[in-house]
């Protein structure tokens, strides 16, 4: 069955993304939303928890659940659901404790992602393009092959994904990126003002907070041409950081004349440290994060995760790159 023909049969849509939902997550699923919205049918956002502040005009009236907060309404939703689409991931993992409650859910189930590797055998329907630059582009395709109209929130919702999810079209873009962009300004995308709200909304602690790592944490490990960065728990209190406020950092030491390869190392509450990963040539972060860091991605920007000491993941990473780099390198 086609999307449209799984839709067009639903009456109660449960949209769902990712943990940590950066600008690709968000402005797939409010895209979603707004699109479905549009077309009459009842619809609902359930994200496992909240997106960085800097993304909330996407969701101007408040109404995405965070499942980590609204766990109640957010299963009877799921309960009722007799359609899940689930957007910007390519392993239910990645929803963390929606896990169990997505697979014991006996709505029809739905997967529109851009990452490799995706779980086919979860959903009814997989609509999985890694060729393309970020989910809200491959919705784009999506949307254009249903209609020939694509309202303004919807193609606002799309730009912001595609801008964030390349690094303001600075990575993994084709010349398809460009045209798909074109026509959402087309639409009536107002481009200054997204990219104010997305990369200069930010607060003082966390430009403060950025200085701060430039010029303390940030190391480079020449020999391997790659630099890393670790944010720890006091450094966050310190700058009073926000989720979403390390937005982008990880891609700063790649700015340096023969660093190719870039870490952030991120100290979460738990204890356990988030990963980010991102490469500007031919070696391989998505091999990397598979090999060393439980996780994967792309070629050139993966993620993962480490239960280790945080003052370790600087020798973990240097570890890593000499176990790892040569079967990493040249994709």
């Amino acid at each position: 069955m086609s999307f449209e023909s799984i839709v067009s049969k639903s009456t109660n849509i449960v949209i769902i993304s990712h943990t940590n939902p950066d600008g690709d997550a968000v402005g797939s699923t409010t895209a979603m939303f707004n699109y479905l919205k549009n077309r009459g049918v009842n619809v609902k956002i359930i994200l496992p928890d909240k997106y960085p502040d800097y993304l909330s005009f996407l969701d101007k009236d408040g109404s995405v659940l965070f499942f980590s907060r609204d766990q109640g309404i957010s299963l009877e939703l799921i309960d009722k659901a007799d359609l899940i689409i689930a957007l910007d991931f390519n392993q239910l993992k990645r929803v963390s404790e929606m896990e169990c409650h997505i697979l014991d859910s006996s709505a029809r189930k739905i997967m529109v992602d851009h990452h490799p590797l995706p779980d086919n055998d979860s959903f009814d329907l997989v609509i999985s393009r890694s060729e393309v630059s970020s989910t809200c582009e491959l919705l784009y395709w999506l949307f254009l092959g249903m209609s020939t109209d694509i309202p303004l929130d919807v193609a606002q919702s799309l730009y912001v994904g595609i801008m964030t999810d390349t690094n303001n079209f600075s990575n993994s873009v084709s010349w398809q990126t460009f045209h798909v962009a074109s026509h959402l300004l087309k639409i009536g995308v107002d481009k200054e003002m997204l990219q104010h709200s997305v990369f200069g909304g930010f607060s003082e602690g966390r430009m403060r907070l950025m200085g701060h790592l430039l010029l303390n944490k940030m190391v480079v490990v020449e020999q391997y041409g790659a630099a890393y960065i670790a944010l720890s728990r006091e450094e966050q209190e310190l700058f009073d950081f926000s989720e979403g406020d390390s937005e982008g950092f990880v891609n700063l030491p790649l700015n340096i004349k023969g660093v190719f390869v870039s870490a952030l190392f991120t100290q979460k509450k738990d204890g356990n440290i988030r990963v980010s990963l991102r490469s500007v040539n031919d070696f391989s972060v998505n091999k990397l994060s598979r090999l060393h860091f439980n996780g994967g991605g792309h070629e050139r920007a993966a993620g993962g995760r480490l239960e280790i000491p945080f003052e370790s993941v600087g020798s973990y990473f240097r570890q890593a790159l000499e176990k790892s780099y040569d079967q990493c390198n040249g994709i």
